[in-house]
């Protein structure tokens, strides 16, 4: 009787109100809030001097009040929630009230980067399917941020392009695929709401979504252009905003556009802004997300048949911080999609990857475990003969002949993927593809053996990570 009393009279005030109160940009309806143990955050913008009372009605009840609103803004931290909803959230003040609607609770994971990430659901090959299946899935909810930049840290979005959704075809249509896969994958592992925050550019590089602590830890200064090279300017816009939100962890596919723009300094930037970002994270949501909380990317993929740029061979290596594998001392917590031997070459797109970016995260008795095909720690090595008796062609190097340059080239092995070589004693350029034979002959220089380091993903062979290419 008493919850009936409470729920008229806010309604009742909510009928009235003059739209003074309001949550942040990116509360909503449909919206979903960080589970237990964490501790959600909700904050918005109030009368002056004004204390905030939220109230949470649902399958369990709240009531948290704030500290008076200070400079237009207010803040409060919920008791942990479990999984589940829905539940409507009441924000109420001595004057005005605000409401949101068919709230859950679950994961939250932040999707990042460039047109990798930006990428959507409408251009996959399979799209028709997928988009079929969006209803299917009422507990994923996605959310974006529009394209906005800042030359100054802001405390809010600018613009919301998709608010806070029950998927359907139309919303799902213009979302990341590798955004909503990912959460629809976690969803069928997991069984509870997934909420997926997409913030991303086409073309960006790092250094754009980097704070300038970040940018400073790598030796790079901060520039004033307002060019999609301007460091900071996305951070300021499109990530600064987020970091009162509770979070569970992010996920982050980039790394094209610093093939050609300070490619030497990606083993560090890159590296930075994850540390960075958790920092940032676990500071501005009072302590509630976790101070390490998961970070997942993607390898590069290929995305030519013949190539002899440096650009991104270097780049995957700089993405495990010139380590070969993740997680590592440099980059802890971090996993990592291999996707070297995906690419699509009937797509002008390139391909998808989502389902393996869940794989580091699947349940397990202990929390969530890494499985082994991604390299997690060298485990063994062997030797291979002077004749590399390989199945096909390496993927980047397809019907070439001639010298190749090793660091371009993922060979398919029996049993696994080699994507990249160390340097040896033996010039790189000591190999020789010899277009359809058989076999695929190495020429030995310097009346020498070759031998070559080689970080090795594999889902059939014991072997983890090393491997001596002779």
């Amino acid at each position: 009787m008493a919850l009936i009393s409470v729920i008229l009279l806010l309604l009742a005030a909510l009928h009235h109100s003059d739209g003074a109160l309001h949550f942040a940009s990116y509360y909503g309806d449909h919206m979903v809030l960080q589970k237990a143990p964490h501790r959600a955050v909700l904050w918005g913008y109030g009368p002056e001097g004004e204390q905030v009372t939220v109230y949470l009605l649902g399958p369990v009840l709240q009531k948290v009040s704030s500290a008076p609103v200070t400079e237009g803004v207010w803040q409060v931290t919920l008791d942990p929630v479990d999984a589940g909803g829905p539940y409507d959230v009441y924000a109420v003040s001595e004057s005005s009230m605000c409401h949101l609607g068919d709230v859950l609770f679950g994961d939250i994971w932040l999707c990042g980067g460039q047109s990798n990430m930006y990428f959507k659901t409408s251009q996959i090959f399979n799209a028709s399917e997928e988009l079929a299946l969006a209803s299917k899935y009422p507990h994923v909810r996605p959310f974006m941020a529009a394209l906005k930049a800042s030359k100054t840290e802001l405390i809010d979005l600018i613009q919301v392009e998709i608010p806070w959704s029950v998927p359907t075809t139309s919303v799902v249509a213009e979302f990341s695929a590798v955004c909503w896969l990912f959460g629809r994958y976690m969803y069928e592992k997991l069984k509870y709401p997934i909420g997926l925050v997409e913030s991303c550019w086409g073309g960006t590089p790092v250094e754009a979504w980097s704070s300038p602590r970040a940018l400073k830890q790598c030796g790079l200064l901060h520039n004033e252009d307002n060019s999609m090279l301007n460091k900071t300017i996305l951070w300021n816009a499109m990530i600064h905003p987020f970091l009162n939100m509770t979070i569970y962890g992010a996920i982050w596919y980039q790394g094209e556009a610093n093939a050609e723009f300070n490619r030497d300094k990606y083993n560090c930037s890159f590296p930075a802004m994850i540390n960075d970002w958790r920092m940032a994270f676990h500071q501005g949501s009072g302590g509630q997300t976790t101070p390490d909380f998961p970070f997942g990317f993607v390898q590069l993929s290929t995305n030519r048949n013949v190539s002899t740029d440096d650009g991104f061979p270097d780049i995957r290596w700089h993405q495990t911080a010139d380590v070969g594998y993740v997680p590592n001392s440099r980059m802890e917590n971090t996993f990592m999609a291999v996707a070297l031997d995906l690419p699509d070459k009937a797509s002008p797109y390139g391909t998808s990857v989502a389902q393996r970016r869940t794989c580091p995260v699947s349940p397990s008795p202990f929390g969530f475990r890494l499985p082994s095909w991604l390299g997690i720690k060298p485990a063994s090595s062997c030797f291979l003969p002077v004749v590399l008796h390989l199945k096909s062609l390496p993927l980047d190097t397809h019907g070439q002949t001639g010298p190749v340059n090793l660091k371009h080239v993922p060979f398919m092995t029996p049993v696994g993927i080699c994507w990249r070589l160390l340097l040896s004693p033996i010039d790189t350029q000591a190999i020789r593809i010899f277009g359809e034979a058989p076999e695929q002959e190495a020429v030995k220089r310097n009346k020498g053996i070759l031998y070559f380091f080689c970080f090795f993903y594999s889902v059939n062979s014991g072997l983890q990570n090393l491997i001596l290419f002779s």
